[in-house]
C-alpha cells in the first residue's frame, strides 16, 4: 500500500531539499557562500529582534522614523487616486514599522488588502495573531515563499492595483549586479502604474555603519552562527560552531557591507552524506549590506523601468524610502 503525504508535509520535504541543494552548492563553491535568507528560522527570527534593538543598529530606528513620523506622506505617495489596491510587504517579517502605515490607511478608511510574503511561516503566523488582534477590520492574505512566486500568486488572487513594500533596506541584501536583476524582474511582475516602496540604507559615517553590524554584545555574530545551528539540527551536519568565528568589513567606496564567518583551523564538516572540507582561517560569504548614493538609486530605477515619484527621508537623512511607479 503507498502511503500518501498529508500536502502540509510535502510542502515541508521541498522546502528542506531546497535549503540542502543551496547549502552544499554554497559550500563546494569557491569561495564558501550560504544565502542569508535562510537566516530566519524561529531562532533566527528571535535574534533579530534582539539585533534591532541594539543601540548600535540604527537602521530599524531611521525606518520607523519615517513609518511612525510621516505617515500621512507615505500614505499620499502610495494612494494618489485613491483606488483600491493590494498592498503587498516583501519580507514582512513582525511588521512594525508597517504596522503604522496599515493603521492609518485603515483609520481613512481605505479600500485595500495587506499581503504579506516572508520566507518564514513562524513570523508569518505571529504577524497574522498580532495584525487581526490589534487592527481587527484589515483584511490580511499572509503568503508564505519566494518573492516572485508570491508576488504570481497575489496576482492570480486579485487584479486590483499593487503596491510593493520592500523595507529595512532588504534590497541591501544583495551584491549590486543582483540588486539589478532583482529590480527588472520585480518590475517584470508588475503592470503599468503600479509601484513600489522601497528603503535604501545611504552612505554615511563608516563608522556608524561597521558598529552596526559588528556590536560587541555579539549578537550579529550569534544571527550569523546560528545558520550552522540550522544546518546541523534540519540537514543532519556536524558543525562545531566553536571552531568558526564572525568577521565584519564595510568598504565606504563599494557601500558593501559584508558578513563572514572563519574557520578557525583546518576541520571536515559533514552534512548528511556529504563531507565539506575547510582550511584554516577560510571564510564562508554570509551577507551583504550594500550602501547607497542617492545617484545610485536614481540609476537602478532608470535601468530597472522604474521612475522616481517621491521620496521621504529619515530626521538624520541616514535612510530613504523611495517610491518608484512603473513606468
Amino acid at each position: 500500500m503507498n502511503l500518501r503525504l498529508h500536502p502540509d508535509s510535502q510542502v515541508k520535504n521541498d522546502h528542506i531539499d531546497g535549503f540542502r541543494s543551496d547549502v552544499l552548492e554554497g559550500l563546494h563553491g569557491n569561495p564558501k557562500k550560504l544565502s542569508s535568507k535562510y537566516f530566519y528560522n524561529k531562532k533566527g527570527d528571535h535574534l533579530f529582534q534582539k539585533i534591532m534593538t541594539m543601540p548600535e543598529y540604527y537602521l530599524t530606528k531611521s525606518e520607523l522614523d519615517i513609518f511612525k513620523n510621516k505617515t500621512a506622506d507615505l500614505a499620499n505617495l502610495i494612494t494618489p487616486d485613491n483606488e483600491p489596491f493590494d498592498l503587498i510587504e516583501l519580507g514582512a517579517g513582525d511588521a512594525m514599522k508597517s504596522t503604522f502605515l496599515l493603521k492609518y490607511l485603515v483609520e481613512k478608511g481605505t479600500d485595500f488588502s495587506y499581503m504579506p510574503i516572508d520566507i518564514s511561516g513562524n513570523i508569518l503566523s505571529i504577524l497574522n495573531k498580532k495584525l487581526s488582534q490589534e487592527i481587527p477590520t484589515l483584511k490580511i492574505i499572509p503568503l508564505e515563499g519566494e518573492y516572485f512566486e508570491m508576488l504570481q500568486k497575489a496576482a492570480s488572487l486579485s487584479s486590483r492595483r499593487k503596491v510593493i513594500l520592500f523595507l529595512g533596506s532588504n534590497i541591501g541584501n544583495m551584491s549590486l549586479e543582483e540588486t539589478e536583476n532583482f529590480c527588472k524582474d520585480l518590475n517584470q511582475n508588475l503592470a503599468s502604474d503600479d509601484v513600489v516602496l522601497i528603503g535604501f540604507d545611504l552612505k554615511k559615517n563608516p563608522h556608524i555603519i561597521l558598529n552596526a553590524y559588528n556590536d560587541k554584545e555579539g549578537i550579529t555574530a550569534a544571527f550569523n552562527l546560528n545558520l550552522l545551528t540550522r544546518i546541523n539540527t534540519e540537514l543532519d551536519a556536524d558543525f562545531d560552531l566553536k571552531e568558526f568565528q564572525h568577521y565584519q568589513t564595510y568598504d565606504p567606496v563599494s557601500g558593501a557591507c559584508k558578513s563572514y564567518l572563519v574557520s578557525l583551523k583546518d576541520q571536515n564538516v559533514t552534512i548528511g552524506n556529504d563531507l565539506i572540507s575547510f582550511k584554516e582561517n577560510e571564510l564562508i560569504d554570509m551577507e551583504i549590506s550594500q550602501k547607497f548614493s542617492p545617484e545610485k538609486i536614481q540609476e537602478l530605477s532608470e535601468k530597472s523601468g522604474f521612475k522616481i515619484i517621491g521620496e521621504i527621508k529619515d530626521s538624520k537623512k541616514w535612510f530613504v524610502d523611495t517610491v518608484w511607479q512603473v513606468k
